[in-house]
Parts: C-alpha cells; structure tokens; sequence
C-alpha cells in the first residue's frame, strides 16, 4: 500500500514520549504547552500562537473571536467553495452570512476576479482564505482587497505549513490564521491546532474563549485591568467568566509530542517540494497540471489530479494499492449540509463544480521514495494515454 499521508510521530518520538511519562508530568494543559506555542510562534514568525484541540476548533476559534472583538462591520463572510468542511461549518454554526466564492484553475487559490466582484457586491465584513494543498494565493492581490474593501483576512493553512510567498510564510497576513497538526498533515501531535496573531487584545481574547471565558492564561497587568473594571476579587476570579467560552484546549501530552515534531519541519517541508516537483516532472496530463506562483515555496500536501477519466484512473490506482481522494470536499456549495441553506446559484462556481466531478489527489508525504512516485505517475499516465474506449 502506498498511503496517501503517513505518521510523523516515529518510533524516536514514541520512546521520547515514554520517558517523559516515567517522569509522572502532569498531562493536561500546563509548561509545556506554553513552551510549545513559544516555539511554533518563533517558527512562525508571529508574535503569539494558541495551541488548541484541532485544526476544525482554531477556525472555530478565529470566527468566534472576530465576533467577541466587536470589530466587524456585519456578520457577512467570505469563505472558497473549495475548502474543507469545517471552515464553512463554524459559520453556519456562529449565525455569520457566509458567501462562498469560486477556485481558480491555475493553483486552486481563490478566483481573485471573482472574489474582487463578491466584496464589492456583498460588502462582507470577514474573508477567510483557505490555501488549498500547500499552494500559495497571490498575497499581494488579496491583502490590497481587502484593504480596499475593509474586509478582515483571516487564514487557514492547516494544508499549508511552510508554503512561503515572497519568502513570507503563510499565517502572517491576516489578523489572525489556523494550522492544523492531525495526523498525516505536515506534522502531527495526534490531534492538535493552532491559532497565530500578532494583535494583543485578539491575542487575549483567543487564550481566555478557549477556557471557559476567564482570565487565567492572562498576564496580571491585563488580569488586574479587568478584574477592576467588573469589580471582581482574586479569589472569585478563579469562577469568573468574561467571555460565552469553550473549552478547546490541547494538553501537555500532545505538547510534548509537538516541540519535537518543530524540530522537523524544514525537512518535511523541503522533502514534500521535491515530490511535487517530481509529480510535475513526471506526470504526463495534459487536460490540468497545478501552476505554482513563481515567486512563492510550495510545501504540497497532496498532488491534485483533475481528468474527464478520474473514475478509470482511481480505479487503477486502488487496484495497485494507491490511496486517492476526491480533491479536499470538490465543491462545498454540493455538500448536502449546506445544500438547504444554499442561495447562490451552482453557475457562479463553474471552477469548483468541474473539480467536484473530475478531481481527487495522490498521496505527498516525506516517506514517499522517487520509485513509488514515478509509478503513481506511471499508472495515471497509461490510463490518461489509453483511447476513450
């Protein structure tokens, strides 16, 4: 079987985890977790990073905050009909108006015409840019719409971690962006999420909306400001929620795990450009192939296929033992959770409807050998070669 994504939690990492455990630390959310988020912001470049329970909770997370901060104009959001179910969900959940708007079908990023038309239409308060696969949008573009529109950039990268564009990694244009560190995506703490930002009072919106709504995760300047603008003593402070909160915390366990996968990052990223670069090389499909930007660094999740011949072609790969998906959700405007609150008509995502019918992805992950690769490419070429008939 060659697998669509594998675990980076070896062997090295496992044996780490028990002798840390011998130590009887404690597990729930604690040091470490402060330490992990520490070191992921320093990764990053941003200036905080909030460790959650999933990449699913840090959407969840951003969408909830922006409506805590008081900042938006409306509760209109754009989100891209090609994305993951959990980036539209926790819209319909929250009561925002989400738009959804169509991929283009050079990198798959979001259609920037369209796009530009949506916000002068719609005149949105939020903009959510997936970037889809590790695939970079234009960065410029996008930032210099929504300024114009005075539209609020957040990011989910949870497929794009350590994909760069102008040398920038993404996660640093918005106000605030997600990653996601579930098994199989770049790096994995079994299941885990983070929220990045460099804005202080989103900042302490974020730690106190993941706890409950308190002000424990809080310095004690900002504890002090506002335990004294609600008149609240220490003690009750301990049971005094500011916020409506959640509880999307991580623990320290998965912390642990998660300071040593950092430390592999710059491999796992460079080896998931080399493969991508090996697909594009080696794969002969002449109806689609990917167009990375020029100037940006692709760090590829899976390599996205899109063919009038996708039902012969995944039937081939699964008859050799090659995992293969449809490409993300294919369109978000045909799930059957958003078919009944759906108003746009299917026409005004032609893009997203063709990868719906004809696309699905193979498997990109450091563990792939050059030989595995080019008989993926082998085995998809000899179908797409093959006549009609």
């Amino acid at each position: 079987m060659i697998k669509l994504i594998n675990d980076t939690i070896n062997e090295t990492d496992i044996d780490k985890l028990i002798e840390w455990l011998k130590t009887y630390p404690r597990l729930t959310k604690g040091p470490l977790t402060q330490r992990y988020e520490s070191l992921w912001a320093q990764w990053l470049g941003t200036k905080y990073a909030v460790f959650v329970n999933s990449g699913s909770s840090a959407n969840l997370l951003m969408l909830y905050t922006l409506l805590e901060s008081g900042r938006l104009k409306n509760n209109k959001i754009v989100i891209p009909d090609l994305c993951w179910a959990t980036d539209l969900a926790p819209a319909i959940q929250l009561n925002y108006e989400p738009i959804l708007c169509d991929c283009n079908l050079s990198n798959l990023s979001i259609d920037i015409d369209r796009l530009e038309k949506v916000f002068a239409q719609h005149q949105p308060a939020v903009f959510l840019l997936v970037s889809i696969l590790g695939f970079s949008p234009d960065m410029k573009k996008i930032t210099e719409l929504c300024e114009q529109y005075g539209v609020i950039l957040i990011e989910d990268n949870c497929e794009s971690m350590g994909t760069k564009y102008n040398d920038t990694l993404l996660g640093n244009f918005g106000i605030m962006s997600s990653f996601s560190t579930y098994f199989g995506h770049h790096i994995s703490t079994i299941e885990g999420g983070m929220v990045c930002t460099d804005d202080d009072e989103i900042y302490n919106l974020l730690l106190s909306i993941r706890s409950h709504g308190w002000d424990r995760d809080w310095n004690s300047t900002d504890q002090r400001k506002i335990r004294e603008k609600y008149d609240v003593e220490d003690f009750d402070a301990f049971y005094t929620f500011y916020y409506a909160g959640m509880n999307l915390r991580s623990t320290d366990l998965q912390a642990f795990i998660g300071i040593n996968q950092i430390q592999k990052l710059e491999y796992i990223n460079r080896r998931r450009n080399e493969n991508f670069m090996l697909y594009q090389e080696c794969l002969n499909n002449p109806y689609w192939k990917p167009k990375a930007l020029t100037n940006s660094f692709t760090s590829n999740f899976a390599y996205p296929v899109i063919h009038p011949k996708r039902k012969q072609i995944v039937k081939e790969l699964m008859a050799h033992n090659i995992e293969v998906r449809p490409l993300i959700c294919g369109s978000m405007h045909a799930q059957p959770f958003y078919r009944d609150r759906n108003t746009q008509a299917p026409s005004e995502f032609p893009n997203a409807t063709l990868i719906n019918k004809l696309g699905f992805y193979v498997p990109n992950h450091p563990g792939l050998t050059v030989e595995e690769i080019t008989f993926i490419c082998d085995l998809i070429n000899s179908v797409i070669g093959k006549d009609t008939e």
